[in-house]
C-alpha cells in the first residue's frame, strides 16, 4: 500500500459578501467588516425575514463572458470566479501538467436554485415548450465541478459532493483523501452556495430557521452570543488548490498550510436538528485530529460552524468539551459567520480560506456581534477583534441537516 502522501494548500480563491477575492476577504473579516444587507434583489414584501448576505453586484466578467454566463446559474459561477483565482494562485497550468493527475471536487448544498424557481415560473406561465434547455445543465449540483474542470482542463477525479452544510468541508476530506492516496497530484475543492431566492429564503423562514433582526441587518449573526436569533443566510464561493508536497516543491510554488487530516461522522438523530449533547460532532473532531496523528492539546485554533442559531452553538460548545477535555477552555475558537452570514454548501469552503491565512499569517479572525455571554456557550470566541497568536494547528468544522459532519485540521507548513 502506498505511503499517505503530504498535502499543502497552494491556492486560494474566494468571493463573499465582504472581500470579492481572497485578498480582500481576508482583510475585511480582520477587520470585524459586516456583509449582511436588506435584499433588494427581489420583492421581499410580506417575508419574515428581508436581510442576507448577498451580493448586490456579483459581476462574473471578465471569468465568464456574458453570453455564456447566462447558460450557467449563480452558485456555479461563484464557484467558477473562485476557482479562476486559486488556480492563479497556485500558479497551475494545465498544459504543462499530466491533466489526468489534476482533480476537480466540490460541494454544494442545493445547486441552481435559482435556476429551478425560474423555469418553473416559465413552465406555469409560457408552457413546457418554452422551458429552457440549459435548465438541466444549471440547474445540476455537479455543474460547477464540471465547468471548472473545463475552464482549466482537469481531467482527473472530478464530482460534487451534496451534505448540506458539511458539503464544502467533505469535498475537501475526498480531495484530500484523493492527493494523499495518489489518485491525483492536484485538486481544485471547496464549495459555493446561491439560496437568496424568493423560495429559498421563504423555505427557512418556513423552517423558522433565520433571524428576523430585520431592523439591525448588520448585527444579526452573532454566533455564541446569547441573544441570538438564528442564522442569516448567504451566498458565495471558497475554492481551494490542495497539492502534493514534492509537486508543489518542484514548481517552487507558494505554500499556505498543510493539510493533516479530516473526520466525518453523522448523528443518526434529526434530518434538521443537531444532536443535543454533540457526541457526533466531537467523535468528528477527534477522527480528525486522529487521523492527522495530532493530540488535541497541540490545537492552537478552531473555526466553529458557528451559525448563530440557537440550537447548535451550545451543542457545538458542548461538542468541543467532549473533544478537547480541559484544553477546550485554552482553544481560540472564532465563527467566519458572525461576519459573511451561512453560505450553507459554501460555508466549509470560504471558512478554510480563512482558516489557511490564518494559520499561515498568525491572526485570528474575530467572532463579531458577541455582546452578551452565553452561560451554556462558554469558550474563548475570540469576541469582536482580532487577536494575533501562533497557531501551529488549527481545525475547521461544519455541521449540516441530515446530521453531517465533517472537520479538516490544518498545520503550519515548516518544510
Amino acid at each position: 500500500m502506498m505511503a499517505k502522501r503530504r498535502v499543502v494548500i497552494t491556492g486560494l480563491g474566494a468571493v463573499t459578501s465582504i472581500g470579492r477575492d481572497k485578498d480582500a476577504f481576508w482583510q475585511a473579516a480582520c477587520e470585524g467588516r459586516n456583509g449582511v444587507s436588506e435584499i433588494t434583489r427581489f420583492d421581499t414584501t410580506g417575508f419574515a425575514v428581508r436581510i442576507a448576505s448577498w451580493l448586490p453586484d456579483f459581476d462574473p466578467a471578465p471569468v465568464v463572458e456574458p453570453r455564456e454566463a447566462r447558460r450557467i446559474d449563480r452558485y456555479a459561477l461563484l464557484a467558477l470566479v473562485a476557482a479562476d483565482e486559486a488556480v492563479r494562485d497556485a500558479g497551475i497550468d494545465s498544459s504543462a501538467e499530466d491533466p489526468w493527475r489534476l482533480g476537480v471536487i466540490v460541494g454544494t448544498g442545493i445547486g441552481g436554485l435559482e435556476t429551478v424557481e425560474e423555469q418553473k415560473i416559465t413552465l406555469h406561465e409560457r408552457g413546457p415548450r418554452r422551458v429552457s434547455p440549459f435548465t438541466v445543465p444549471k440547474m445540476m449540483a455537479n455543474a460547477s465541478a464540471g465547468l471548472i474542470a473545463i475552464r482549466h482542463g482537469f481531467q482527473g477525479p472530478n464530482f460534487g459532493t451534496v451534505t448540506a452544510c458539511a458539503s464544502s468541508t467533505h469535498a475537501m476530506g475526498a480531495a484530500w483523501s484523493a492527493v494523499a492516496g495518489g489518485q491525483a497530484d492536484v485538486v481544485a475543492t471547496g464549495g459555493s452556495e446561491a439560496t437568496v431566492t424568493p423560495l429559498g429564503l421563504a423555505a427557512f423562514i418556513a423552517c423558522k430557521a433565520l433571524s428576523q433582526r430585520n431592523d439591525e441587518p448588520e448585527r444579526a449573526s452573532r454566533p455564541f452570543d446569547r441573544d441570538r436569533d438564528g442564522f442569516v443566510v448567504g451566498e458565495g464561493a471558497g475554492i481551494l488548490v490542495f497539492e502534493e508536497l514534492e509537486h508543489a516543491k518542484a514548481r517552487g510554488a507558494h505554500i499556505y498550510a498543510e493539510v493533516l487530516g479530516f473526520g466525518a461522522t453523522c448523528d443518526a438523530h434529526h434530518i434538521t436538528a443537531p444532536e443535543p449533547s454533540g457526541t457526533g460532532a466531537a467523535t468528528c473532531m477527534t477522527q480528525a485530529l486522529r487521523s492527522a496523528g495530532i493530540q488535541a492539546a497541540d490545537v492552537d485554533y478552531i473555526n466553529a460552524h458557528g451559525t448563530s442559531t440557537p440550537l447548535n452553538d451550545p451543542m457545538e460548545t458542548r461538542a468541543i468539551k467532549l473533544a478537547f477535555g480541559d484544553h477546550a477552555r485554552k482553544v481560540a475558537v472564532s465563527s467566519t459567520k458572525s461576519m459573511i452570514g451561512h453560505l450553507l454548501g459554501g460555508s466549509g469552503g470560504a471558512e478554510l480560506v480563512i482558516t489557511a491565512l490564518t494559520v499561515e499569517k498568525g491572526l485570528i479572525t474575530p467572532t463579531t456581534n458577541h455582546d452578551t455571554p452565553d452561560p451554556e456557550c462558554d469558550l474563548d470566541y475570540v469576541p469582536n477583534a482580532a487577536r494575533e497568536a501562533h497557531v501551529r494547528v488549527a481545525l475547521c468544522n461544519s455541521f449540516g441537516f441530515g446530521g453531517h459532519n465533517g472537520a479538516v485540521v490544518l498545520g503550519k507548513f515548516t518544510g
